[in-house]
């Protein structure tokens, strides 16, 4: 019954032999209110996916199912848990000096959540080893279309092996896209993915950048000498970890599976509550607290300021919602 709500005819056409033909969405108005009539912890809101299809939506998530299973093989580091972890913890507050931390960026009609996730981590966490002394942009395009062996680009790609990358072979700086800032700054267009806003609407995935090894005109440096690297790469595992994780080093990477419900997503702290599974997707954790009586973790998405609560969205913590707690990895930098 809930998968014929889902599947809802829509406004979407499609030319098939030459007859329009109407094409039905994944997403539908009627989901949008079963959501928010079965529980309070989160509101649902439609958005610009309500047009999209199924085929479309799982290109957008990024992290490959090979990883949930890959990172139970990664070194797990493990804390000495402080007696005094805060209620609440928010890294733009406490690293304010650290720009990278409040920003959201945009993965575009890419699946590269997986270097996003990565890239924003590295760069908060540069600015804090190095007391603000660093603070720059690390470069979503360098990774998503140089590391043959994170994955397959926009086409999805590892987390850890993004990380591993920073490590062995550094990466160079790169803002967002049109932005001029870096080495490398993103080549991927930025798009409305949720709401009408003022970027183009996404559409197809883009294909993956190529690899040029090379700074744009005009930057002050060569693509060899702005490299800059990791010293670590290690998964952290459990609530309390990953709470001490990033309180004493900063943001971590995460990947969790996403549902159909996630998508509609507008504020509150999210638990799955209907729709099919779309895929896995990779993005940052700088945070944690409590709404009423329920525990979250504060999370930056890489779909731009136009969705969710201005580009962030809380989700249930202690309870590996939608595995969540399951995918963490992070590293520390040389700096």
């Amino acid at each position: 019954m809930f998968l014929r709500l889902c599947l809802a005819v829509c406004l979407v056409l499609a030319a098939v032999n030459g007859r329009v033909v109407k094409t039905k969405p994944f997403l539908s108005q009627r989901l949008v209110n079963e959501i928010n009539a079965v529980q309070s912890s989160w509101k649902a809101a439609p958005s610009k996916f309500m047009s999209w299809s199924e085929k479309s939506l799982k290109r957008m998530m990024g992290v490959r199912p090979e990883y949930f299973e890959q990172i139970k093989s990664i070194e797990a580091i493990e804390h000495e848990i402080p007696n005094d972890l805060p209620v609440n913890f928010d890294a733009r507050d406490n690293w304010p000096t650290c720009a990278s931390i409040k920003e959201v960026r945009d993965q575009g009609s890419c699946g590269s959540c997986w270097a996003f996730g990565a890239v924003e981590a590295m760069s908060d966490r540069i600015c804090i080893a190095s007391k603000g002394a660093q603070n720059f942009h690390i470069s979503a395009e360098d990774l998503t279309a140089c590391c043959s062996s994170c994955g397959f680009g926009c086409d999805g790609g590892f987390p850890q092996a993004a990380w591993a990358y920073f490590k062995s072979d550094g990466l160079v700086t790169g803002g967002n896209y049109d932005s001029k800032q870096g080495c490398e700054p993103y080549t991927i267009k930025a798009c409305d993915h949720h709401v009408n806003g003022t970027k183009q609407p996404c559409g197809d995935e883009e294909p993956t950048p190529q690899c040029t090894k090379k700074c744009i005109d005009g930057y002050p440096t060569t693509y060899t000498k702005d490299k800059h690297f990791g010293a670590s790469v290690y998964s952290v595992r459990s609530e309390k970890q990953i709470q001490t994780e990033i309180q004493k080093n900063g943001p971590v990477e995460a990947a969790f599976t996403v549902y159909a419900d996630f998508l509609t997503y507008k504020s509150g702290v999210y638990k799955h509550t209907s729709g099919s599974v779309l895929g896995g997707h990779a993005v940052k954790i700088l945070g944690w607290g409590v709404d009423g009586s329920t525990p979250y973790w504060l999370v930056a998405n890489s779909w731009n300021e136009d969705w969710g609560d201005k580009g962030f969205f809380k989700i249930l913590r202690g309870k590996d919602e939608c595995g969540i707690e399951d995918g963490i990895v992070a590293g520390l930098p040389k700096v």
